[in-house]
């Protein structure tokens, strides 16, 4: 049987994101071996492809069965398909009545725009079509780049948390500090005037 390609679920300018297919487990392999990449996620540690195959992508794609669309989203530059990484909203961990947006980009992919882009437009779904009253996001307090781009798609500062342990377990309080970010629907929204 041929490998198809799924069909995009959300254009941007510059984008386009399509469910996830067990084939991809390579692209997330090669994405998490970068360091940096996992540096405000693992400490820099790569995440073992059995996981990505066996845990991971299995519970990605049960996301696309639910309706309003939620879940994670490789994400591939319109111009040369190239897959970049991907974005999610889906509900939160910590507060599961609202939806978290998230978003992890290969380093050739950083200070483009590309994370606020596709932010904006996940908000823009969010709040359009899908109709979420909430979208929030977190970041360790240290990872200011990610803040920014928080910030410029339009997520205000919430507050200031703490990880437990149990999410971090090889980290130290102070490595735990997080910031939560989050937008509604209505206020400070131009929307259609509701």
């Amino acid at each position: 049987m041929a490998h198809a390609v799924a069909a995009p679920v959300l254009e941007t300018d510059r984008m386009y994101f399509r469910q996830f297919q067990a084939a991809d487990a390579s692209r997330l392999f090669e994405l998490d071996r970068d360091p940096e990449v996992m540096r405000y996620i693992s400490k820099g540690q790569p995440t073992r492809m059995e996981q990505i195959q066996q845990e991971i992508l299995p519970r990605w794609q049960k996301f696309y069965e639910q309706s309003p669309p939620r879940g994670f989203w490789a994400a591939h530059v319109r111009s040369s398909g190239e897959f970049i990484g991907w974005f999610h909203l889906r509900p939160d961990k910590i507060s599961p009545v609202e939806m978290e947006l998230g978003y992890r980009l290969k380093r050739s992919a950083w200070g483009s725009g590309l994370a606020t882009e596709g932010s904006r437009a996940l908000l823009a779904q969010a709040f359009g079509d899908w109709n979420c009253e909430k979208v929030s996001a977190r970041t360790l307090v240290g990872n200011l780049a990610s803040r920014r781009v928080l910030e410029k798609a339009g997520l205000n500062f919430e507050e200031y948390f703490t990880y437990g342990i149990d999410l971090l377990p090889d980290w130290l309080e102070e490595e735990r500090r997080a910031v939560k970010y989050s937008a509604t629907r209505n206020p400070g929204r131009a929307t259609d005037g509701k």
